[in-house]
């Protein structure tokens, strides 16, 4: 049974909250896992992708997959510094499945508003000094951007806060290899914020 309160204080509360979260299961959605739990706390950076991945779903931890493999190569961090420097979140929490034609299913506009929020706390009580959406449906909830190519190897301010948004790391999305220098670009903007914010 979904519960969810009118306000939090703190990320422990919302996170049990969020564990047990059934909404769209609730509002007719076929998802495949329960929600996907980000287990460490204090961190200083929020990563926002699309939906959980299978292994994802399964282990109920984020970027456990071939994915996440490749994000933290892009960014020079090996798993234990990944997580203890990133929050990290997406636009739905629970894998919603694969679809019919290619790769997992794209999450319904109300599945997005069900679970944003989840994302409106988590920022709320994080108050994180840098957010990194991965992938378009991240990027275009956060900023409102359609399409990669005007974005990756940007730095926005949203509410006062550095924004850069990375192509997913998908095997199934051939953008990072057709656009390697902009990709390189984003991800050397992410490293610098993080070395800033480290200093």
């Amino acid at each position: 049974m979904t519960r969810r309160r009118s306000s939090y204080r703190s990320l422990a509360s919302l996170q049990r909250d969020l564990s047990v979260c059934r909404a769209c299961v609730e509002a007719g959605y076929p998802l495949e896992s329960l929600p996907v739990r980000n287990v460490h706390g204090g961190q200083r950076a929020y990563m926002y992708g699309q939906a959980p991945g299978i292994l994802e779903g399964q282990e109920r931890r984020p970027w456990r997959g071939d994915a996440g493999k490749r994000l933290r190569r892009w960014l020079e961090l090996d798993e234990e510094d990944f997580y203890a420097t990133f929050y990290c979140a997406s636009v739905t929490r629970c894998y919603p499945g694969r679809d019919s034609s290619r790769g997992d299913r794209v999450p319904k506009q109300r599945e997005q508003e069900l679970c944003s929020f989840w994302r409106k706390w988590e920022l709320e009580i994080l108050r994180p000094a840098l957010i990194v959406p991965v992938g378009m449906l991240a990027i275009k909830q956060l900023l409102g951007i359609k399409g990669l190519e005007s974005c990756i190897g940007c730095r926005y301010e949203l509410n006062g806060v550095t924004v850069i948004p990375l192509p997913h790391p998908s095997g199934a999305s051939s953008w990072p290899n057709m656009n390697r220098e902009a990709t390189a670009r984003a991800t050397a903007l992410v490293r610098d914020e993080l070395a800033h914010l480290g200093g």
